[in-house]
Parts: C-alpha cells; sequence; structure tokens
C-alpha cells in the first residue's frame, strides 16, 4: 500500500519519448542540410532559426513536461524569456536610431 501512495506521479508511453527523438534527429537533420546545401541570405536564417524554435519547443513540451503542466506554471517559465527578448529587439532598435542621429549630426568623420 505504501509503495502505490508514493508513486502518484504522471507516466508517459514510451513511443512518445521516442517519437520526439525522433523528430528531434530529424530536425536537426534539416538544419544540417541547410549548411550542406548552401542556402545563403535571409532563408538561411529563417530556416535555422525555425528548426531551433521546432526543436526548443518540442524539448520544452516534452521533457520539460511543459504539455502537461498548469497553465499559471507555463506562463511563470515562459513569459519572462519572451519580454527579455521583447526588451532586447526594442534595445536594438534604439540603438539603431542612436547611431544614425549621430551620424547625421555628427557627421561620418
Amino acid at each position: 500500500m505504501a509503495q502505490t501512495q508514493a508513486h502518484s506521479g504522471q507516466e508517459h508511453p514510451i513511443r512518445l519519448y521516442m517519437l520526439v527523438w525522433g523528430l528531434l534527429f530529424v530536425l536537426s537533420t534539416f538544419s544540417y542540410l541547410v549548411d550542406y546545401l548552401g542556402i545563403q541570405g535571409y532563408l538561411r536564417w529563417f530556416l535555422i532559426l525555425l528548426f531551433m524554435m521546432l526543436k526548443a519547443g518540442l524539448i520544452v513540451a516534452v521533457f520539460m513536461h511543459m504539455a502537461w503542466e498548469r497553465l499559471a506554471l507555463i506562463y511563470a517559465i515562459l513569459v519572462p524569456p519572451v519580454l527579455v527578448l521583447v526588451f532586447v529587439a526594442l534595445m536594438v532598435s534604439e540603438s539603431h536610431y542612436t547611431a544614425l542621429t549621430r551620424l547625421a549630426f555628427f557627421g561620418a568623420d
């Protein structure tokens, strides 16, 4: 009886984990193929970032068990990094504006 009470966690089928490992392998193969095929420019960076985000999403959802957690916990873990990325994007935009303003008023010298 003590044994059944001690084990109250969730168990997920091994098939799910094997499927995710297979998908991660396929996505990594596609990511390497982008370099192997010599894709250049914005398409290259878009594809690499897309495959990275898909792999990260699979890892977070399945191996960190976010797919089975409560919504409040998901928000507590995932929202802060997203907000940091938004702030970084704002800082990059402001830095470009500052650089262009300095070039306009102080010249290219």
